[in-house]
């Protein structure tokens, strides 16, 4: 059931008319059954993957606060990560590492296939194993207690606008949620309201109009121009991130409209002016999970120099590697870590030439070229994510910057008649304006105080999604994740 359906609009209006007026076990019970709904709709067999997690990890906590011995507590934390990381590799990681092994043997002259296992991924599993690891690890650490209901902990694996793809949630912010019966105020409705129809507009206004686009020139790179392939590659940077921050809005609305609030997931990452700020907005939920869970235990930035660098790229491996089951997917990662290793070694340098150039006179140019640059690493890394395998990213590289013609046949091709360019155009340009200033809210112009005026602008969003939308089954991106 994907959030830009009428399906789930008819769910969401009856599950939230349920909501509203229930109170205590009642509400919760019923929420928990629609959430189990949402997720059976993709499959309902991998239902008993969520309630394996969910039971497995409920246990532990409260194993692990009850033990009273160093070796009981880390000896209940192992078991759950074991089971955890466990699902995670059988169902995403094992015919990747029996292909990688196979692919070993045969250059060292032994041609022998390993037979891979016919299981498809559940949908979102890194996305509650990654939520339910932080539970069990927080009560260890005595960060968080135990939860002892366990309708208040299913609720915390398998609540339904952020169990598919995020944002990860930590136990402190969200299990005390369902500890209390929320109270719903009609500007938080108005203001979750708002905010889905904003991520709707991301997703299917603009990240699935581009989408025909990008796919029709990934799929075969070497039947098109340089130009071709370089506005598909953009294209594609603004359709991962209106498609996954749209995602990230809508969970959000609608969380806010039943009274529960969620994490903020992107910060309007392309404002970044490095590659890190980039990663301190984007998936925020994701990036402070490898800080927390996998960076600083590792030591992070306080070790000797060298010992930083690898835990940097430890984590980003790690963190290309959650994404899929694919060596792009681990260069992508390593990318970014040379991104960060490498600005952090050129930091002084960097200083010096902007000293000689007389850049530090002129901030908001510097800054803007800042912008501009980092918008450059975090795209070219994109070619990587996207392509099907590394020769197609290669040849990518190797073509992007030369000369040919761009045919606008191609756009139309790709699902962009002619007529609606424009149109696409001036919806990505409000995007970004808008997110500025939600960026900037004191900068906020003094129109948007006026009722009205915010009235015009909703329904002129509305308008764009009936009209400009694009219908039908279109996947979120990190839906494969």
């Amino acid at each position: 059931m994907l959030f830009n359906s009428f399906q789930f609009l008819i769910f969401f209006i009856v599950t939230w008319g349920l909501l509203l007026i229930l109170r205590g076990s009642p509400r919760k019970i019923t929420l928990l059954i629609a959430s189990y709904y949402f997720y059976m709709c993709w499959s309902t067999k991998y239902i008993v993957v969520i309630w394996a997690i969910t039971l497995i990890d409920y246990v532990a906590g409260i194993m692990i606060e009850k033990s009273r011995t160093p070796f009981w507590r880390k000896s209940y934390l192992s078991l759950s990560l074991l089971c955890n990381l466990g699902l995670l590799v059988i169902f995403k990681y094992v015919n990747f590492l029996s292909a990688s092994f196979t692919e070993v043997l045969s250059l060292i002259g032994f041609n022998h296939d390993i037979p891979l296992l016919h299981i498809i991924l559940p949908v979102g599993l890194s996305f509650h194993t990654f939520q339910a690891m932080s539970y069990t690890i927080d009560v260890y650490k005595k960060k968080a207690t135990a939860e002892k209901n366990l309708l208040d902990y299913a609720l915390y694996v398998a609540f339904f606008p952020q169990m598919v793809a995020g944002p990860i949630e930590r136990p402190n912010q969200l299990l005390p949620q369902f500890h209390r019966d929320p109270i719903l105020r009609a500007e938080r409705v108005r203001s979750g309201i708002a905010q889905a129809i904003w991520g709707l507009a991301k997703k299917m206004v603009i990240a699935d109009s581009l989408a025909g686009f990008v796919n029709l020139v990934y799929s075969s790179p070497k039947n098109y121009s340089g130009p071709e392939l370089m506005a598909a590659t953009v294209a594609f940077s603004l359709q991962i991130y209106c498609d996954f921050s749209g995602y990230s809005d809508i969970a959000l609305g609608i969380a806010r409209m039943m009274g529960y609030e969620l994490r903020t997931n992107f910060a309007q990452p392309y404002f970044s002016r490095s590659v890190g700020e980039f990663w301190r907005r984007w998936h925020i939920s994701l990036s402070t999970w490898f800080r927390d869970y996998v960076y600083i235990p590792l030591g992070g930035n306080r070790v000797k120099i060298s010992r930083h660098y690898g835990n940097l790229i430890v984590t980003f491996l790690l963190s290309g590697l959650w994404h899929g089951a694919s060596w792009t997917f681990v260069v992508w990662g390593a990318l970014h870590a040379v991104f960060l290793v490498s600005s952090q070694v050129t930091k002084n340098l960097r200083a010096n030439v902007n000293r000689v150039l007389r850049l530090d006179q002129v901030p908001k140019l510097t800054a803007s070229l800042q912008v501009i640059f980092t918008f450059c690493l975090v795209t070219v890394g994109w070619i990587v994510f996207r392509a099907k395998d590394i020769h197609i990213a290669w040849y990518i590289f190797r073509h992007l910057l030369s000369i040919g013609h761009f045919d606008s046949m191609t756009l139309a091709i790709g699902g962009i008649p002619r007529a609606n360019s424009p149109f696409l155009a001036f919806f990505i340009l409000i995007m970004f304006i808008v997110e500025w200033y939600i960026m900037h809210p004191h900068r906020t112009p003094r129109l948007w105080a006026h009722r009205p005026f915010r009235i015009l602008c909703y329904y002129a969003c509305i308008y764009s999604i009936v009209f400009f939308g694009v219908f039908g089954h279109t996947d979120f991106i990190y839906f494969q994740f």
